[in-house]
């Protein structure tokens, strides 16, 4: 298992760009694949984008494709996801998961580790 410790949250404006970080801990940090989610308070749990840990397959919620970018640096133990363009409606406490597969990231997988999240603001 990794621990995981996300960064950069904050309150920004409508049409701001916004980097979440997630340091991961470990010497296995390249045999993770990597996943964002969001949650809002009151509303389930959702999934915003993943990595893969073989060949960096990355998938994306339809609303974030485009805007979104998902990244990792084995170098540096991090996954990092780009926000563009953010709406009011992304408002929501972001987390980081992790699991040790080669495999696809999905939604559904079971995750080994969780951040304690970051939380974001996106005034209108």
């Amino acid at each position: 298992q990794v621990r995981l410790l996300e960064s950069g949250g904050g309150l920004v404006q409508a049409g701001d760009s916004l980097r979440l970080s997630c340091a991961a801990s470990g010497r296995t940090f390249s045999s993770h694949g990597f996943c964002w989610f969001r949650q809002a308070p009151g509303k389930e749990r959702q999934f915003v984008a993943s990595i893969s840990a073989s060949d960096q397959t990355t998938r994306y919620t339809d609303s974030g494709k485009g805007r979104f970018t998902i990244s990792r640096d084995n170098a540096n133990n991090a996954v990092y996801l780009q926000k563009n363009s953010l709406k009011p409606e992304e408002t929501a406490d972001y987390f980081c998961a992790a699991r040790i597969t080669y495999g696809i990231i999905i939604a559904t997988t079971t995750f080994d580790s969780w951040g304690q999240g970051t939380q974001v603001t996106v005034a209108s």
